[in-house]
């Protein structure tokens, strides 16, 4: 599992470091307030494909290996639709943004969604290796695509943001329809089409609601910023937002891996003991990132960003030790969504939204953007606490479960000297 989980994060790594690369991009050439307008754009299209998870999301997952690839994607393409219309029509009725806005988010949010679909379906039937390119070439795309736009062509405006999208989900798209054409049929299909799209429908509801509860408490604390402040503001807090939550591809690492793993174990506590392992590994490695991230001055983020950024390090401070806390939730979390208990996901994401909405409403009148941080900090550990003493009964396991060992650091160091 290691191994697997140093390949997945090799793979995480590049696209963080691309991530980066798009966010430096975007604050650099567009500054603060185009770096806001940025996110809250992207912040619209994520809503939507929240809701699209509603009928697929990690469900497509959880149903690929033992379904036809074809009668669950045209359930999960359909709901997209629409979603992403009556979607779209909502932001357009509750903010006064201009057509072409909406047109963009329909357009990109849609396509944001088949390419979700299908390499979720990828990655169900475990083409790790295929679901890992077209990851990295998607981000790849962007970063390339706006480099040269704002760099090569000076074309420096936030509509480039909107094309650069096209182009980098656009052709990634296509290359999954190739690698959907060369997926065999599972040798015992359970259902027909009409007893997939229910069941699809099923476990999508109870799965994916911990999703969109989830996104309310990492985005909520943009839109009490963009209403208390301005643009600007949501720039500099997407930044700190952004390089702090870049961390979690390790936490994400492992856990997406634990949890194809599960969807695929036929006894759901055997790889207990190896999931520990690897969980232990994975706090110490989050909080070494954590600590080099918060070695960094403001001086750093200046240079990198532009003059307007250095505010985004107390932004930095305060996140640090949600991030850090995090790490136990996404590895609990992945565990209950392996083995089909979500309502206890559900009830995690509930109580972080329980915290959420009054920090923000109480903090970021009064703090800006450093209330929006320690609200999101709160949440986090609020969340945590409750969804690690649920694992610690399911499992029977206990807190120091989750120190490593120095076994496991010896082994670690063996798979990185041999280049796994």
């Amino acid at each position: 599992m290691i191994r697997r989980i140093l390949h997945n994060f090799a793979t995480r790594l590049a696209t963080a470091l691309l991530s980066f690369a798009v966010v430096w991009l975007t604050a650099h050439y567009l500054g603060a307030a185009g770096r806001g307008a940025v996110s809250l754009f992207v912040t619209d299209c994520a809503v939507l494909l929240l809701f699209i998870g509603l009928l697929g999301g990690s469900s497509l997952i959880f149903l690929a290996p033992t379904h036809n690839v074809w009668h669950l994607l045209a359930p999960a393409y359909g709901w997209a639709l629409v979603v992403c219309t009556a979607g779209t029509a909502t932001v357009g009725a509750l903010r006064a943004v201009p057509e072409m806005y909406l047109w963009h988010l329909w357009a990109l949010s849609v396509v944001q969604a088949f390419f979700s679909i299908n390499t979720s379906l990828l990655l169900g039937r475990k083409r790790e290796a295929s679901y890992n390119f077209l990851t990295v070439l998607q981000v790849a795309l962007l970063a390339g695509v706006l480099l040269v736009a704002f760099l090569g062509l000076a074309w420096r405006q936030v509509p480039v943001y909107y094309y650069a999208t096209y182009v980098a989900y656009g052709l990634p798209l296509l290359l999954t329809f190739k690698y959907l054409l060369q997926l065999p049929d599972p040798k015992n299909i359970r259902s027909g089409f009409g007893h997939t799209v229910r069941e699809l429908a099923r476990n999508s509801r109870s799965s994916h609601l911990s999703n969109i509860l989830a996104f309310v408490n990492y985005r909520l604390s943009y839109y009490f910023v963009a209403h208390y402040a301005d643009a600007r503001a949501v720039g500099v807090l997407s930044v700190g937002v952004a390089l702090a939550e870049a961390i979690w591809i390790i936490p994400r690492s492992t856990a997406l891996i634990q949890y194809v793993d599960l969807v695929h174990a036929t006894d759901k506590h055997a790889g207990l003991g190896s999931t520990l392992g690897v969980a232990r590994l994975t706090v110490l490695g989050t909080l070494a990132a954590v600590l080099v991230l918060c070695a960094l001055p403001p001086v750093v983020l200046i240079t990198v960003f532009g003059p307007e950024f250095g505010a985004a390090r107390p932004v930095i401070l305060v996140l640090a030790p949600g991030v850090i806390i995090m790490s136990i939730n996404m590895i609990c979390s992945s565990y209950f969504a392996g083995i089909g208990r979500y309502w206890v996901n559900n009830v995690c994401t509930v109580v972080g939204i329980l915290v959420t909405v009054p920090a923000c409403w109480l903090l970021i009148p009064r703090w800006g953007i450093i209330g929006a941080a320690c609200a999101t900090s709160l949440s986090y550990f609020a969340c945590t606490a409750y969804l690690l003493r649920q694992f610690l009964r399911a499992t029977g396991t206990s807190v120091s479960d989750f120190v490593p060992r120095p076994q496991e650091l010896t082994r670690l160091r063996e798979l990185l000297a041999k280049g796994n």
